[in-house]
C-alpha cells in the first residue's frame, strides 16, 4: 500500500478527524489551479526570474478569476526551477519534481494545524529558493505515523516554538511569509506530507528528481487528501 492509500485508509475510518490548513468556505471561495510546468506559455523565464513579477502575475490570476487561492503542484513537473542551484546545479539530474501543493495568496495569511500533534522541529531554510522559516508537525494517528511540512512561513512563526510542543486541531501555526523572508519567492505556503522524516530536521525535500518519483510517492501522500479542497477544472 503506497502513502497515499494508507492515509486514505485512516481518513475513511475517522471522516471527522481532519480540520483545516488555511480559511476556506467551498461554498463562498473559488480556487484557481496554477500551472508552473513547461506546458505554460504565460510563464518565461523574465517573469519568473524577478519575484515582483511573478507576485504580479500569480495575483492578476487569482483577481481576474475572482479566486481566493491558487493551488496545485503536487507531483508536478516544475521546469521554472531550471537555473536555481538549490534545484538544478548544472552536473546531477536536476530536482524538478515538487513533492507538495502550494497554497498561493497573500503575505499574512493565516496556516492552521489540520491534525492534532506536535512540533517534531522547525527550521529557517535561508538558501534562495529554499522554503525559509519552516515548520514540521508530527502526528500519531492510530498505528499510522504522519507528518506535515508548512514552508515559506513568517520568521516571527519560529521565535515561541519548542521541539514536543503540543499542537490541537485548527489551531493556527503561522503565516505566509512575504518574499524577503519566504525564499524570494511570491508569498504562498508549501504544504507536505511524509510517512518518514528519513532522520531530517526542520527541513525535507520539496522537489525531487522524476527517476525518484516512485519512490517517493511510497513516503508523500497526495496533501489533498487532507486540504479536501474542491476539484478545480
Amino acid at each position: 500500500m503506497d502513502a497515499s492509500a494508507q492515509l486514505a485508509a485512516y481518513i475513511k475510518t475517522h471522516p471527522d478527524s481532519v480540520g483545516k490548513v488555511v480559511d476556506f468556505d467551498p461554498g463562498i471561495d473559488r480556487l484557481y489551479q496554477m500551472d508552473l510546468t513547461a506546458a505554460n506559455k504565460e510563464l518565461d523565464k523574465a517573469t519568473i526570474s524577478d519575484t515582483a513579477k511573478f507576485s504580479t502575475w500569480i495575483n492578476k490570476k487569482l483577481r481576474d478569476n475572482n479566486c481566493i487561492y491558487g493551488i496545485g503542484g503536487y507531483m508536478e513537473h516544475r521546469t521554472i526551477y531550471k537555473g536555481i542551484p538549490l534545484f538544478d546545479n548544472g552536473k546531477d539530474e536536476p530536482r524538478f519534481l515538487h513533492s507538495g501543493v502550494d497554497i498561493w495568496a497573500d503575505a499574512g495569511t493565516s496556516v492552521y494545524a489540520p491534525l492534532p500533534g506536535k512540533i517534531h522541529s522547525f527550521n529557517d531554510n535561508l538558501n534562495l529558493g529554499d522554503y525559509g522559516p519552516t515548520i514540521i508537525l508530527e502526528h500519531d494517528l492510530s498505528r499510522l505515523k504522519l507528518y506535515s511540512l508548512y514552508g515559506h512561513l513568517s520568521r516571527k512563526n519560529l521565535d515561541t516554538l519548542y521541539v514536543g510542543m503540543p499542537v490541537s486541531i485548527n489551531q493556527k501555526i503561522g503565516d505566509f511569509g512575504d518574499v524577503e523572508e519566504n525564499g524570494h519567492w511570491p508569498p504562498h505556503l508549501h504544504f507536505q506530507l511524509m510517512l518518514d522524516m528519513e532522520g531530517k530536521e526542520g527541513d525535507y525535500p520539496g522537489a525531487c528528481r522524476f527517476s525518484e518519483k516512485e519512490k517517493y510517492l511510497k513516503n508523500i501522500p497526495d496533501p489533498q487528501l487532507i486540504l479536501q479542497f474542491p476539484v478545480v477544472a
